[in-house]
């Protein structure tokens, strides 16, 4: 009996958080300027959230192979990624140079103060979640060469 009280408990949890809202948190543009998260997610797209740094390697691997297939995403499936940067104070200056050196094709914002990241309780990085009508449907820590295809193959199935 406790084991089945533990397993609803926990199912009850894991469909509570699969629903989940995105909180409504400040985060800065490249530019500086505060902007709501709320406000950058399209709720008439798929939207990829994706939580890295510039010293961050598997990040960096991510967000470059996603960015070699993103375009045909894009074509196919109605789906945004916002890459949103976790740096702290000494490293957030890097943020812009980069981004601009790797030519991504998303929206990039950051999370100076990470209080988005600390709303989503995210502990490590990499850290990717997709959001389908405002809600949080998939989340997925760390990265691994081929993740992008099955990245694909959940947005496509949720399309």
């Amino acid at each position: 009996m406790r084991s089945f009280l533990i397993g609803c408990l926990l199912l009850t949890t894991i469909n509570t958080f699969c629903q989940k809202k995105l909180p409504n948190k400040n985060v800065y543009d490249l530019n500086n300027t505060s902007v709501s998260i709320l406000d950058e997610i399209d709720n008439s797209k798929i939207t990829i959230v994706s939580f890295w740094a510039t010293w961050c390697v598997p990040c960096l691997n991510e967000l470059d192979t996603i960015s070699e297939v993103y375009e045909e995403w894009q074509d196919e499936i109605n789906v945004e990624l916002i890459a949103i940067s976790t740096d702290d104070s000494r490293s957030q200056k890097r943020v812009k140079a980069l981004v601009n050196g790797k030519g991504w094709p998303y929206k990039v914002l950051l999370d100076k103060n990470q209080e988005l990241k600390r709303a989503l309780n995210i502990h490590t990085i990499p850290e990717l979640i997709i959001i389908k009508d405002g809600k949080i449907i998939y989340r997925h820590s760390g990265y691994s060469p081929g993740f992008e295809d099955e990245l694909y193959d959940i947005i496509k199935k949720n399309s």
